[in-house]
């Protein structure tokens, strides 16, 4: 049995710092109950002319009074009002019969689906997701029209109660993943979950990695043909960013912008941000190893040049590299932190006035301004800004092996770097996926966008044939 003034005590001592905690008497029928909700998260309006419809239904002695797609009456419980109030619920508590009605109508503030911003779109669909997990579900099942599309829900953290949602389509998924996704979820033990970063730390196969095991996108149609390959994205909710695993190292240069052009366009792209790969990290090792070591393979015509450019610089090749990569990584974060347009002056300013001061003052040479350069573009290749991270971090410790051995240094780092991404999985499955274990038709297509459909070659000729068949008629 509901004490009634017990209650309201306990109501107010529990919220009693919250300025937007109401709590009220109603009369309802011949008892009085109690009227709890936040004013910041209803609307008033809307919710006090519901509870007067289901108050009318009730006083017509309507059997089902209660049923209604926006409410449910339960048993009393001040754990359950604690977290219904903290959803943006109306409670309506009633004494005599030990029960409370839940009013499921918050308003949740949230924007409007615009195109991500990490993630620019050139040909295809202009969602993104935004901050409200209801909302990004709407945006996959519209794209996903099939019962086949599961979505598992559960709680995380015991002071946020933070939604996190399981999506995947039943027929396809990988099942080992998707156990062991679940069982490490299930094992989160955690105050406060308020980011998907926060969550990818606790499910990854390997957290001190430089390697990404999760792919975070904020694109509807980047997470569907990710589904639709048997992976598993988790959303939760507050947050725009998806997780989608189980991830190889070829997930991160994928972009849906490849599918959505010509063949040989797509293909063409998607050699190019590989390739990026492997400039981006050997590039500035290659040219220290060079200079520093190895300058006999150098062509005669080359090599003077480059002789002439270096001997003014009083600095070792590493650290000449050392000063303009850390210059870039500065330019890059004062960018981001800035409002857009003096982001875009910041820029501008780094690239020419600093770049150009360094090398007139004799600091570093216009060969190693190139390569930098070179390098910097080929870290921003990737679609995954994650990934695009690691690689501009790995590129240090292949310059340190460089400077001190040589190719010997960058062929030693080389093997170490192979060694990890054998032993680094993504719930439990290999890293270097299809390459490693070896799947031919699989890593066909991570090399070269394969057309939808096999078109055939006999088609053209037919057309001829039937051409041919109406003159002769």
């Amino acid at each position: 049995m509901v004490v009634y003034k017990e209650t309201i005590e306990l109501l107010q001592n529990t919220f009693s710092e919250s300025f937007d905690f109401i709590t009220k008497e109603l009369q309802w029928e011949n008892e009085r109950v109690i009227l709890c909700y936040f004013t910041t998260m209803i609307d008033t309006a809307v919710v006090m002319k519901q509870i007067n419809h289901l108050q009318i239904r009730f006083e017509t002695n309507d059997p089902n009074w209660n049923i209604a797609p926006f409410s449910e009456v339960v048993k009393f419980s001040i754990e359950q009002i604690e977290i219904s109030l903290c959803t943006g619920e109306t409670v309506l508590i009633f004494p005599s019969s030990n029960t409370m009605l839940r009013i499921f109508m918050p308003k949740i503030a949230s924007r409007a689906p615009t195109p991500p911003e990490n993630e620019y779109v050139i040909r295809g669909s202009h969602d993104g997701f935004i901050e409200n997990a209801d909302v990004n579900i709407n945006l996959i099942r519209k794209k996903i029209n099939s019962p086949d599309l599961k979505i598992e829900r559960l709680t995380i953290g015991s002071a946020t109660n933070t939604k996190v949602n399981i999506i995947y389509l039943k027929t396809k998924v990988d099942q080992g993943a998707l156990v062991v996704l679940k069982e490490r979820l299930a094992n989160i033990d955690m105050e406060m979950l308020y980011s998907s970063g926060q969550l990818e730390d606790y499910i990854e196969d390997s957290i001190w990695s430089p390697f990404p095991q999760f792919l975070n996108t904020e694109r509807p149609d980047r997470v569907v043909a990710n589904l639709v390959e048997g992976k598993i994205a988790i959303l939760s909710d507050s947050d725009p960013t998806v997780l989608v695993a189980p991830a190889s190292l070829f997930t991160f240069y994928e972009s849906p912008d490849d599918f959505n052009g010509r063949v040989l366009v797509g293909s063409f792209y998607q050699l190019v941000r590989l390739a990026s790969f492997f400039t981006a990290i050997f590039l500035p090792a290659f040219y220290i190893a060079v200079i520093s070591f190895h300058f006999e393979i150098v062509p005669i015509d080359l090599g003077q040049q480059v002789k002439s450019s270096v001997s003014n610089v009083p600095f070792r090749p590493i650290f000449e590299a050392f000063l303009l990569e850390i210059m870039i990584e500065l330019i890059r974060e004062a960018s981001i932190r800035l409002p857009s347009p003096v982001g875009q002056t910041i820029g501008v300013v780094g690239g020419l006035v600093i770049g150009d001061a360094i090398v007139s003052a004799g600091l570093a040479s216009n060969l190693m301004i190139i390569v930098v350069a070179l390098t910097a573009l080929a870290s921003f290749v990737s679609p995954s800004v994650e990934l695009s991270t690691s690689v501009r971090i790995l590129r240090f410790p292949f310059m340190i092996a460089a400077s001190i051995l040589g190719f010997f240094g960058i062929v030693v780092g080389s093997l170490m770097l192979f060694i990890h991404l054998l032993n680094l999985q993504s719930l439990n499955r290999p890293y270097l996926s299809p390459l490693i274990p070896f799947e031919p038709k699989k890593l066909l297509s991570v090399f070269f966008r394969l057309p939808n459909y096999k078109s055939h070659k006999g088609q053209k000729y037919f057309y001829f044939f039937k051409k041919g068949l109406k003159k002769n008629e």
